[in-house]
């Protein structure tokens, strides 16, 4: 009999809740009409757009008009980073952290291939920035900051309160990569005024793959990264996929249902696959922060063995979990968010990251307690590494 698929991958992607299919399927067959369309056919769809927009503003306590649908976190994110530069020509120099997600470690590369410079600060053994170092950082002609919100491989929470504040009194804008924050944390972006553009995505809160969304504060100039048509107020062009719309507002409206089970439930399983693995298997860490960080994810490291194959074994007992480290050239290369944070190399390649969701079970965790340390046992007797 095949093994029950224990899912415990949910930083790369969530299964789409059976709601938010629901919702969507309707857009597919009777309500196909195109927004921008005179008739009202194509019209009433957009009352459906606005009711999505407004879903996701109580979300993330923004107002509809600061809401605008992109197709993923990587637009998002690129279309925020290239509008503040474009809109202040002026200004050659941003900031951001040796831990970005590529969609921002790709853009400021490209920056600085167009002259710009950038500042990456570095951080500590918690996956911290140093909010002095980010202060030091800040030059007359800073046109942006962006750090993300919480990081995708350990968890860790930025304070992005005091970074926003610090942004704000020295009039710099800031963009934070919030795709892995946003649903499993409370964010009011009221309470937030330094926060310039925000950035999440559809598939990382149980809606599908496709939709995400960018966050414009009222009063900030914007450039369109895609531009041809007025949609999205002008801010993003393209006919709206509005299936994907209302399954981002569904998505949305049910996260915000289910904060307090993220912060407390999920939270639970995740402190009890932590300490269950630390004490049964020797040699083995959490990397992040332990305090200030998501309540579904946790990152251990087993010393001496090879992640990608912890993964495999987890495999072969359906268990679906991922890696700290990446195979590249036939050579082992560490994350660099690892890397960034200092973790010892017989450590850092033994990184496994399990990232739950309201879907856990107490079950699936206690499989995974059940299986791991044979499975490191097992690596450890044929790893390379040992002395």
């Amino acid at each position: 009999m095949k093994n029950k698929v224990i899912y415990l991958d949910n930083n790369a992607t969530t299964q789409v809740d059976s709601q938010v299919v629901e919702a969507m399927l309707p857009f597919f067959t009777e309500k196909y009409g195109n927004a921008s369309s005179m008739h009202s056919f194509g019209g009433n769809i957009g009352k459906d757009i606005r009711n999505a927009r407004s879903q996701v503003a109580s979300l993330l306590g923004a107002r509809p008009d600061e809401i605008y649908f992109v197709s993923c976190g990587t637009e998002g994110d690129n279309s925020a980073i290239f509008s503040s530069v474009l809109t202040q020509p002026e200004k050659r120099h941003v900031i951001t952290s040796a831990v970005e997600h590529s969609a921002v470690v790709a853009t400021m590369n490209e920056l600085k291939r167009r002259g710009y410079d950038v500042t990456v600060l570095g951080v500590d053994e918690r996956g911290q920035i140093s909010l002095d170092e980010l202060r030091n950082a800040i030059r007359e002609d800073t046109a942006l900051i962006s750090m993300m919100w919480a990081n995708n491989e350990t968890g860790t929470i930025f304070p992005i309160e005091e970074i926003s504040a610090i942004a704000e009194e020295h009039g710099i804008q800031f963009h934070t990569d919030a795709v892995q924050a946003v649903g499993k944390m409370p964010i009011n972006l009221k309470e937030l005024k330094g926060i310039d553009y925000l950035v999440c995505s559809g598939h990382k809160l149980h809606a599908p793959k496709g939709i995400g969304v960018l966050y414009v504060r009222k009063g900030v100039r914007y450039k369109p990264y895609i531009i041809g048509g007025h949609q999205e107020y002008g801010k993003r062009a393209g006919t709206e996929n509005t299936p994907y719309i209302i399954a981002m507002g569904v998505a949305a409206q049910l996260a915000q249902e289910n904060l307090e089970k993220e912060q407390t439930e999920v939270a639970a399983l995740r402190d009890m696959l932590e300490k269950e693995l630390i004490a049964r298997i020797p040699d083995s860490r959490i990397n992040g922060d332990t305090v200030h960080r998501l309540p579904n994810t946790t990152n251990i490291s087993f010393k001496n063995v090879e992640g990608e194959a912890i993964l495999l074994l987890l495999d072969g007992h359906g268990i679906c979990a991922s890696s700290g480290s990446a195979c590249t050239s036939g050579s082992l290369e560490s994350s660099h968010v690892l890397r960034a944070m200092g973790v010892p190399f017989e450590y850092a390649h033994g990184s496994i990251r399990f990232s739950l969701s309201r879907y856990t079970t107490k079950e699936d965790i206690e499989k995974v307690i059940e299986v791991m340390p044979g499975i490191i046992s097992r690596l450890r007797e044929i790893s390379p590494f040992k002395k």
